[in-house]
Order: C-alpha cells, then sequence, then structure tokens
C-alpha cells in the first residue's frame, strides 16, 4: 500500500498544487519506487476544474517540473480519510480539515511551523520564494517519514 499525503489550501491553483508535485520531485530523487508515496492536493474553497496559476507553473517549471494539466479538487470527507499524512499550508487550512474530520488530528497538520502565505495574484517571484519555503518543509516531512526508500508511488 502507498503512502498517501495530501496537501491543503485554499483554491488548490497555487501552493497545493506545487507542494502536490514537489513532494512526487523529492521522494523520486529520495529513491521511492513507484508504490510508496502517493502525493495529492486539494483545496478547502477550491472550486473543481481549475487550473495551475500561471505563475505556480513558471516556478514549478524553472525547477523541471510540469504542473501545467493540474486541476483543481475541491477537499473532501474522504480525501482525508484516504490520506495517511494531511499537509495544511495554514492553520486555519487545518481547522478546516478537523471541522470536516475531528479524527484526522492524529495525521493532519501544518506543513511548516508558519503559515505558509498565499501567492495568488503577486509575482512569479512571490511565488518562487513560496515554492522554496514548500521545498525546504517538505525535506523536513521525507526526512521524518518512517518508509523504506523502496515503498514507492510518487504522482
Amino acid at each position: 500500500m502507498p503512502f498517501r499525503v495530501l496537501m491543503v489550501c485554499g483554491g488548490n491553483t497555487c501552493r497545493s498544487p506545487m507542494a502536490q508535485a514537489l513532494l512526487a520531485h523529492l521522494a523520486r530523487r529520495a529513491g521511492y519506487s513507484d508504490r510508496g508515496i502517493v502525493a495529492e492536493s486539494a483545496g478547502v474553497s477550491a472550486l473543481d476544474g481549475q487550473s495551475a496559476s500561471s505563475n505556480a507553473v513558471t516556478a514549478m517549471a524553472e525547477m523541471g517540473i510540469d504542473i501545467s494539466g493540474h486541476r483543481s479538487r475541491r477537499l473532501r470527507p474522504e480525501m482525508i480519510d484516504e490520506a495517511d499524512l494531511v499537509l495544511a499550508m495554514e492553520g486555519h487550512h487545518l481547522d478546516a480539515v478537523l471541522r470536516m474530520r475531528p479524527d484526522a488530528a492524529g495525521k493532519a497538520r501544518k506543513l511548516a511551523d508558519f503559515d505558509i502565505a498565499d501567492p495568488f495574484m503577486m509575482s512569479v517571484d512571490v511565488y518562487r520564494r513560496t515554492r522554496d519555503q514548500i521545498a525546504e518543509a517538505l525535506k523536513k516531512v521525507l526526512d521524518g517519514l518512517d518508509l523504506q526508500a523502496d515503498r514507492g508511488v510518487c504522482d
């Protein structure tokens, strides 16, 4: 069984899609095969089917990661249920997860010790800083996971 990580933000067009793609990228580089870690994302106030923001696409493309095919998904209770770990970008996103599924408290937390601010409608430089904050936080998450490096999936 793969280890499922769900990234949660607001609209699922900036931070959580970048986090999803970054986790898959970092997990591959760490040696996880095609069945170990499944990275997913959703937004607490997302409209289903929206594209990733153009600046998010640009910031990720600079790392050789293509998120141009991303489509937003609204957070649903079953997504939380299916996840082994839920990582929220801000405290109020975590609160929304726990309101939806109070029993997820043991597997849900903020991605970083601080809120990762929403770069929506900001410059590509802000998106780059956000991308880099997310990448650093995800490296710590990966370091803290007790998984075998040959376990798995990186979507």
